[in-house]
């Protein structure tokens, strides 16, 4: 076959799908966004990156996905006219609006896309933190207008793919039969236990395995990944583990959230709240940092925290769990997808900020059913998340099930 994946970020979610479909013999090629600087073994082209568009209100958000969108199909158009090029398949996210448009383009081609989340006003991380988010008609109908380019890409499309159930029961009935539930996979060779792992920080001191560490890991570090409760549960942790060296990965910005009403970052805004409660000498923010680095911090922690509101699942917590982390979490419903309580990890209620700081003392102390969890948590994703055992291989299935006839 020949196959287009569309992706403002290539490879974003398919960095083992696409180079694996090339290596089956299918012609596969990638269009993304001009300032795209990531790599990939499959050949790229590039569209134009839109412009900021002037739509204000609750268009806005259409407007702009609906605009790349074009320019995404304009650069299919040069494709199709200028190289001759038609694919049997197109592979595409819904999230930025780039397959609005390809079947104006191509309307023989299948077009299967990513459903990574559908926004909803009631039940998922809408209204969640009181705390910080307005409930009100406004904001509602905003998150309804921001899933408008959602609903329409999956409608065009043949066919979808989430990578959790929880994700991909965000969508409506009408759409849930559209929708594959494959997880896009963890190497389990690569993220696995490793007694040796090593990670200097910035001061030069050296952590390794054995030593008495707390890992957090986030995109960036904002109160949709429970940045703000984690901080709040750091002073108690402090006091009661004297030995505890606090290790933070993320960016200063927002990925997902909005920053602070009164400007600056959260990570200042949860600085200045705590002040003195904290012994800075014992929390290292590392920023974003090399996967390898990552890698050894999450191999090598002792307790390893994921808080996140209801929304998309992270990375980081399918890898945690592989590296054998013992992993505290928030007692959310995409965590409880994979976690279970006493089983293959600690869960606790997300606000609950005493609740948090007892459970990872428990575990920097050595919690004695430690070992069971973490062999229980790798095994978790070994059943069912392992990249070459189960994700690829149903994926690639799932896309040569499109083949045309004939």
């Amino acid at each position: 076959m020949k196959i287009l994946f569309v992706h403002q970020n290539f490879p974003g979610q398919f960095p083992h799908l696409a180079p694996a479909l090339a290596a089956r013999g299918h012609q596969v090629l990638a269009l993304t966004d001009e300032k795209n600087q990531r790599t990939s073994q499959v050949s790229t082209v590039r569209y134009k990156m839109p412009d900021p568009v002037q739509v204000t209100g609750f268009g806005r958000s259409y407007a702009t996905h609906a605009e790349r969108g074009y320019l995404a199909a304009r650069g299919a158009r040069a494709l199709r006219d200028r190289h001759g090029f038609t694919p049997d398949v197109i592979i595409g996210h819904t999230g930025w609006g780039e397959t609005l448009f390809l079947r104006e383009i191509w309307p023989d081609a299948k077009l299967l896309v990513y459903a990574e989340l559908l926004y909803r006003t009631r039940g998922q991380d809408v209204g969640f933190d009181p705390e910080l988010q307005q409930d009100s008609d406004e904001s509602r109908m905003l998150t309804v207008a921001r899933s408008a380019h959602l609903i329409q890409g999956i409608v065009q499309a043949d066919a979808a793919i989430a990578p959790t159930c929880y994700q991909a029961e965000s969508f409506p009935p009408e759409l849930r039969g559209k929708i594959t539930v494959i997880h896009d996979g963890i190497d389990t060779d690569r993220v696995c236990p490793n007694p040796r792992a090593t990670l200097t920080l910035p001061g030069g001191r050296t952590l390794q395995a054995g030593d008495e560490v707390l890992s957090y890991v986030s995109r960036s570090l904002e109160p949709y990944r429970g940045f703000h409760i984690f901080m709040r549960s750091l002073p108690a942790l402090l006091a009661a583990r004297p030995q505890a060296q606090v290790v933070i990965v993320g960016a200063e910005g927002t990925s997902y959230g909005n920053a602070p009403k009164d400007g600056g970052t959260w990570k200042a805004r949860m600085l200045d709240e705590l002040g003195d409660r904290l012994d800075l000498s014992r929390v290292h923010f590392l920023g974003r940092v090399a996967y390898e680095d990552y890698l050894s911090l999450i191999q090598l922690a002792r307790v390893h925290c994921y808080l996140t509101y209801p929304f998309v699942l992270s990375w980081s917590l399918t890898e945690a769990m592989a590296a054998g982390g013992y992993v505290v979490a928030s007692d959310t419903e995409p965590v409880r997808e994979l976690l279970r309580n006493g089983e293959n990890g600690r869960l606790v209620p997300f606000f609950d900020v005493p609740a948090l700081s007892d459970a990872l003392i428990r575990g920097l102390a050595g919690d004695p059913d430690a070992d069971r969890l973490r062999r229980a948590a790798r095994q978790t994703i070994l059943d069912g998340y392992d990249l070459h055992r189960h994700s690829l291989p149903r994926q690639i299935a799932w896309v040569e099930s499109h083949a045309p006839m004939g």
